[in-house]
């Protein structure tokens, strides 16, 4: 049977470059992938520092990055394909790692999912269309760490600051911001706020634009901080 997150028939696979120095790891993500349907591996990376031009010879949708990389890790090389600006590819880190820093380095850095490297073959494949759709992609333990973040507050300067540039955006936009901090999918929002799905994409991605936003987790976060 099918998921409803399947890619259908006519769907273009989703194409995907693997980041991690070791290369048995590299093998055993190249066979799960392989094996998926709708999902095409197309480069590979055994450095942070050799992604960015990975990335430009295969045109990826997402990259799944290690974090301890000899050279460059996955934070920095993370970060390196966000200043490139554009339509780069969504980036979901693949770790054993998950420390509070390191979590809120790798998201601050443009990541668009945070994944433990246990986690079950279905749910990396899942997670991998997800993020071509733009969606987020967090392992439970992640999601907890981030909003044990979020609510443990923090600095009035950091609160400020994410009010003032909150500001910027329109009154229908910080609904929409506030809404994806409560953890709603775009269908949720539409039935919250009496949209359309096509209209919560495009207040979305207003808003990420006037911020200088990656992705909808580093909304989230700035709607948190803007409540502390």
């Amino acid at each position: 049977m099918t998921s409803p997150d399947s890619p259908g028939p006519q769907d273009p696979p989703v194409r995907v470059l693997l980041a991690d120095d070791d290369p048995l790891v590299r093998a055993g993500l190249r066979m799960m992938l392989r094996g998926a349907a709708g999902v095409e591996v197309v480069g590979e990376a055994a450095d942070g520092a050799q992604v960015p031009a990975r990335v430009r010879e295969a045109r990826p949708d997402v990259v799944l990055m290690d974090l301890r990389m000899p050279g460059t890790d996955g934070i920095a090389a993370t970060r390196e394909l966000t200043r490139a600006g554009g339509r780069g590819p969504h980036v979901i880190v693949l770790t054993t790692f998950d420390s509070d820093t390191e979590v809120l380095e790798a998201v601050r850095a443009g990541a668009a999912g945070y994944l433990l490297k246990h986690t079950d073959p279905e749910e990396i494949v899942d997670a991998v269309r997800r993020a071509a759709r733009g969606e987020p992609v967090l392992s439970p333990s992640v999601a907890r760490t981030l909003m044990q973040h979020a609510a443990g507050g923090g600095p009035a300067d950091r609160a400020e600051t994410a009010r003032t540039r909150l500001a910027v955006l329109s009154e229908r936009e910080r609904e929409v911001a506030a809404a994806v901090a409560d953890g709603l999918a775009n269908a949720e929002i539409a039935r919250r706020l009496h949209l359309s799905v096509g209209s919560v994409k495009a207040h979305l991605s207003s808003a990420l634009t006037k911020l200088r936003l990656d992705n909808r987790i580093q909304l989230a976060l700035l709607a948190h901080d803007a409540r502390t």
